[in-house]
């Protein structure tokens, strides 16, 4: 939602951060696949030294690089089908393994397969509707994109052992936004077949 309804604005701090990878000669797939190995990478630390604060922190600077890619590929007239199709497949496993890694070490497989698989099912309701007709992969501002996805992990990751809830409640401010994204993922997927329903429907009546 942040990214489709402020595309200006975003483009212009995407380029901004991606200035001095782009000068530094780097590629936009370069890119891409640095940034899946500093996801890996963070999980793996995640998984040995169970610090949420830095997994947050780590994260946060390993999913910058799903809009330095783009940047580049703009900034650096680089852009390609294969890099764009490379950029959804590798944005998917880094939450894949995001989620399980988090299953792992929390044992909130449930809240993880839910936020896992509305993260999927979001991405997959647009992907899907492309195969059917032509569309515009921009004109899609949705409730819960990625973007959105990414910052509520990463700030319930950082502020999870600085915030305690009430006994009571049963839950930590992580576990809580993982069910937030879980319900809001697939509140925004259905968002999307609406949309794709009626996209469909409209051109096959043309």
């Amino acid at each position: 939602m942040l990214d489709g309804t402020n595309k200006a604005l975003s483009d212009r701090v995407w380029d901004a951060l991606a200035l001095p990878l782009a000068r530094a000669g780097l590629t936009p797939n370069q890119i891409t696949w640095l940034g899946l190995l500093l996801v890996l990478a963070n999980c793996a630390v995640f998984y040995v030294y169970r610090s949420t604060f830095w997994f947050g922190i780590g994260l946060a600077i390993a999913f910058t690089f799903d809009g330095l890619d783009g940047a580049v590929a703009r900034m650096r007239g680089l852009s390609s089908r294969y890099g764009g199709y490379l950029d959804a497949v590798v944005d998917r496993y880094q939450e894949l393994v995001v989620y399980i890694t988090l299953a792992l070490v929390t044992g909130w497989w449930l809240l993880c397969l839910l936020a896992i698989t509305g993260s999927l099912m979001t991405s997959y309701n647009k992907a899907r509707t492309a195969v059917e007709i032509p569309i515009d992969n921009n004109a899609w501002p949705d409730l819960l994109e990625r973007l959105e996805r990414v910052a509520i992990l990463c700030a319930a990751l950082v502020f999870d052992p600085l915030i305690h809830l009430p006994r009571s409640w049963g839950a930590s401010v992580l576990s809580l936004a993982i069910l937030l994204i879980g319900v809001l993922s697939h509140v925004t997927a259905i968002q999307r077949f609406i949309r794709a329903r009626g996209l469909i429907l409209r051109q096959t009546r043309n």
